[in-house]
Formats: structure tokens, C-alpha cells, sequence
């Protein structure tokens, strides 16, 4: 309902709905009894809500033709030759372009452009409250200490500083719609703009218990990267001598980074050596070698030096091998070809 009053612009004096069983809880006499959260509801839009007469299609009015044109229009069949949706949100998409195509366009019954006759009639609606009601926004949930809602048992990640806020979260399709109302923040995080308020902070694909969605992103200081491997480590030097060594360019990070979980020995002793041997030939010249050593896999005492002198005579990184299984100096076993066979 509130979709709907938003998509108008505006409140009339009452709506007409089916007789569903989250509208009327029961029939006394043949009266409907409403809801009471509904009542609330049309309480804070200004209107009232009316059900059909069961049995009495002359009282439904148009409120069963929304179900002949879906299934004419918008359901995939073999008469309008529509593909399947691959989501809610495909399907809603397309019931936007359908309302656009039928509201501009002249009414067989009327003679009139819907959407003009809309923009008279919005002269006597009542304005729309700009807070939707609390069941529009979905259920109440604090964000836990984790950072994370929990919804149909799967927990769902809201962006950074909402620890301990409450959120208001939603099944909308096949997604899951987290709202915080922004004006009861003390501290605003970096990433909040606009005004103070409801609003939508994350959404999420509906997940199945035991798969929790958490988006890294809402994450800048966890120790995971984007494909759930751990965080490469960044460098930071704490004295001269590893400040020294860094300052030597992106090989020389590489070369530290790929170096130590190598196991790597005398490392601080190698790191000294590679900032006196650029004093030498050259920071650049240095920092290439570190590169490629550390996507080689050379961390031994000369293999800097070496792979230093190969590029100076004849070295290209494009020759570069990596020592592994599939490149080993071991002699092969082409002399044993003919062990065995008798020589004529």
C-alpha cells in the first residue's frame, strides 16, 4: 500500500482490497473485522481501508482485472511469447515499463490519458506522509556486536558504525531491504550523505540458513579480501634501515612480502645489501631484480646480485622461469633411451 500511495503522489479517502486473511481476521455477521495493525496503518496515511463483498464481483471493481492483466501482460506464456525473469527485480522492472506503456496512451473508455487524468486528480488527495508506516519498513532488528541483522535465521551485514542501532529490515522479491533511521545517530560514518532521515542502507540477494550474506565492503578493517583469501599485508617500515629498503620501489614490497612466509633467512642482512648494491647501479635497476625475484621464488644470499647481472648482459623478463615441479635441473633420462636395445 505504501508503494502504491508513493507511486500515485498522493492519499485518497479509502482504498478497496480483496479479502485477504491479512486484512480481515474475521467475519461476524457478515461484517469484516479488520486488522488492527492495518487500521494503524491507514490511521497514519490519512485513509480508510474497505474490503469486497464476498461472492459480490460488481463490488470489486478493478481490484480483480490487476490479476487478468498480469497474466495476459507480464506472465511469461506462449500468447505474449515473454522469456522467463531471472528475478523479482526483472519482474517489477518490467510491470514499470507496462504501467509507463499503458498510462500514456489514450483509454479506450474514457477518450482520456491516464496519467493526465491522474495529474487532476491529485488536486484532491491528501498529502503523503514523508515517513512510510513502521510495517512498511518491515521487522525491528538491532544490529548485533558483529555488525550483522539476523532475518529467517541468516545474518545480513548493514555498511560500518550501526552497532547497537535499530534497523528495520524486509523481504522485498528476492532481496532483503535494511533501513536505519539516520536522525537517531549520534556519530554519522564517512560513508552516510544526504539528509537526516529513513534510509535504505544495504541490500542483499535472500539467502538460506546456515549462508549468511556479509558484504566486505561493509568491512574496510577486516582481514579478508574480496575473494575471501587473506589480506595481502602492506609494508610498514618502524625503523631507517626497512625505510631504506621500501623506499627502493614496488619490487622491494614485493620482495619482502613474497620473501618472508618463504622462510626466508638473514632477511634484514639481504635487505641491507639490496639498498648498498643500489647505491651502486641504481634504485630502478635494484627494485626490478627484487620484482622478480620475489615472482621467481629467489630469496637465496647471491640470487639478487645474479639476477642483477643476468639483466645487464642478456636477461628479458619475458624469459623468467619459476622454480617448480614442471622446471627442475635435474639431468633428464634421455641417455637411458637405448639401455637394453641391442646396437647393430
Amino acid at each position: 500500500m505504501d508503494s502504491t500511495l508513493r507511486a500515485i503522489g498522493g492519499v485518497p479517502t479509502y482504498v478497496l482490497t480483496d479479502n485477504e486473511k491479512t486484512l480481515t481476521i474475521d467475519r461476524v455477521a457478515g461484517i469484516a473485522v479488520r486488522h488492527p495493525q492495518v487500521v494503524a496503518a491507514g490511521r497514519h496515511y490519512g485513509l480508510q481501508v474497505h474490503t469486497c463483498v464476498p461472492f459480490a464481483p460488481e463490488s470489486k471493481g478493478g481490484s480483480e482485472a490487476t490479476v487478468r492483466i498480469a497474466k495476459a501482460d507480464l506472465v511469461p506464456t506462449d500468447a505474449n511469447l515473454r522469456v522467463e525473469y531471472s528475478s523479482f527485480a526483472q519482474l517489477r522492472g518490467a510491470c514499470a515499463v507496462f504501467c509507463q506503456q499503458v498510462n500514456n496512451r489514450i483509454h479506450r473508455e474514457t477518450g482520456k490519458v491516464p496519467s493526465s487524468m491522474l495529474d487532476i486528480e491529485k488536486s484532491r488527495l491528501h498529502p503523503l506522509p514523508a515517513p512510510p508506516h513502521a510495517l512498511a519498513l518491515g521487522e525491528s532488528r538491532q544490529v548485533l556486536r558483529d555488525q550483522k541483522v539476523r532475518f529467517g535465521s541468516v545474518r545480513y551485514s548493514p555498511p560500518a558504525g550501526l552497532v547497537g542501532q535499530e534497523a528495520w529490515v524486509r523481504a522485498d522479491g528476492d532481496e532483503l531491504v535494511i533501513v536505519v533511521d539516520l536522525s537517531r545517530l549520534a556519530h554519522r560514518p564517512e560513508w552516510m550523505q544526504g539528509p537526516a532521515g529513513l534510509a535504505e542502507v544495504a541490500r542483499h540477494q535472500l539467502s538460506l540458513p546456515g549462508r549468511p550474506v556479509i558484504d566486505l565492503s561493509h568491512y574496510p578493517d577486516h582481514p579478508q579480501e574480496m575473494d575471501g583469501g587473506p589480506r595481502q599485508p602492506k609494508p610498514k617500515p618502524v625503523n631507517d634501515a626497512e625505510k631504506a629498503f621500501l623506499e627502493l620501489g614496488p619490487g622491494a614490497k614485493s620482495w619482502l612480502i613474497e620473501a618472508s612466509p618463504a622462510g626466508t633467512t638473514r632477511i634484514r642482512v639481504k635487505m641491507a645489501a639490496a639498498v648498498e648494491l643500489a647505491a651502486l647501479v641504481g634504485a630502478g635497476e635494484v627494485d626490478i631484480a627484487l620484482g622478480l625475484a620475489a615472482t621467481a621464488g629467489r630469496f637465496a644470499e647471491d640470487d639478487l646480485m645474479s639476477i642483477n647481472q643476468h639483466r645487464r648482459h642478456s636477461s628479458r623478463p619475458a624469459d623468467l622461469v619459476v622454480a617448480d615441479e614442471s622446471h627442475s635441473v635435474q639431468p633428464g633420462t634421455s641417455a637411458w633411451a637405448d639401455f637394453g636395445r641391442k646396437v647393430t
